[in-house]
């Protein structure tokens, strides 16, 4: 069976070493192997798209299992329900950004679950969210400026989270959303430069930082 053997192969591959220094970096241990992402991605590209054994990785509670489960799923076959489960099982931010990034940013349902997400209260449910605003950005080179101004209410309102995985989401979010092109930068500052006068820790540093990229050398936007 194609599961268990992924499954041996992965326990295999397993570095305490990684781990250690994987939690080091504000990764959960528990059920994890300390393999690399080019390696979960070098399986990936061999086992190829498989719905029905995405669901099995993931359920299997391992760590990499469901990165790997995330990478092999086949995004039309995701359902909300699916996502749902799934998020509400997000118990560390590299399984949320890398199933964030190699699935649910690839569904008919990512704007409208970077929008709900944004306003649930579990940490790595709200890091999600703004998770999927920054891919989104990043990815769908086709949408309207439209879709990308709504997420600044989104991010201006929770820019006072001061909890380290969601703070640097929502971070990220303006930021990717602002280096679209040049009307998107202009509003993305104009929105960073409210969210500096909020009396808050988090929404001072989101706002600096931001302004700091979008106006700074590090960035370029193209005309």
């Amino acid at each position: 069976m194609q599961y268990k053997k992924i499954l041996k192969q992965l326990k295999d591959m397993a570095n305490p070493e990684a781990v250690a220094g994987m939690a080091r970096f504000g990764i959960n241990p528990e059920n994890t192997y300390g393999i690399s992402i080019p390696n979960l991605r070098r399986m990936a590209k061999e086992i190829g798209k498989d719905h029905r054994l995405a669901q099995q990785l993931w359920n299997s509670g391992i760590h990499e299992a469901r990165i790997l489960g995330g990478m092999i799923d086949e995004p039309e076959k995701v359902t909300k329900e699916q996502m749902e489960r799934w998020v509400k099982g997000f118990d560390s931010w590299d399984v949320c950004d890398q199933v964030c990034m190699n699935l649910f940013e690839k569904t008919e349902f990512a704007y409208k679950k970077a929008v709900e997400w944004s306003k649930r209260k579990e940490e790595f449910v709200k890091r999600a969210g703004f998770v999927m605003m920054a891919r989104l950005a990043v990815s769908d080179k086709k949408a309207e400026d439209e879709k990308f101004l709504k997420f600044f209410p989104l991010i201006k309102r929770e820019s006072t989270d001061n909890r380290n995985f969601v703070k640097k989401a929502v971070n990220w979010a303006l930021r990717q959303i602002g280096k679209r092109n040049l009307n998107l930068k202009s509003a993305a500052i104009k929105t960073a430069e409210e969210i500096q006068k909020i009396d808050s820790k988090s929404a001072k540093w989101i706002a600096s930082d931001t302004i700091k990229e979008l106006t700074g050398k590090r960035f370029t936007v193209k005309k």
